[in-house]
């Protein structure tokens, strides 16, 4: 699911007999749940629009959905050998990397 950028994985309560869901790409925890879908989507909305606004309260910054930078920490060997590929390929190693990423979700 998704909303105003956040993502939310949902899963079923098979004892409670509900779905409950997490929005995933946000540090602070924010949970919610429903009977049906229509009633879980109108939480989640809801879940939302209440972080946002709790947060515009206390003016705090709400955790942003994901910035689009990360950091990766690999052996200096591949480091070396994918510049390599990135300069002959007459690209930046941010460039393959990225292309690389899209290729694996793909």
């Amino acid at each position: 699911m998704n909303y105003k950028g956040y993502e939310a994985l949902v899963s079923f309560d098979e004892e409670d007999h509900l779905f409950v869901g997490r929005v995933i790409n946000t540090r602070d925890v924010i949970v919610f749940d429903g009977q049906s879908v229509a009633e879980l989507e109108t939480s989640f909305h809801a879940v939302i629009d209440e972080y946002l606004e709790d947060c515009a309260k206390v003016n705090k910054t709400p955790d942003k959905p994901f910035s689009g930078r990360f950091s990766l920490n690999i052996s200096p060997e591949l480091h070396r050998a994918l510049a390599i590929k990135a300069a002959q390929s007459k690209i930046s190693l941010n460039t393959l990397v990225e292309q690389a990423l899209r290729e694996a979700v793909s």
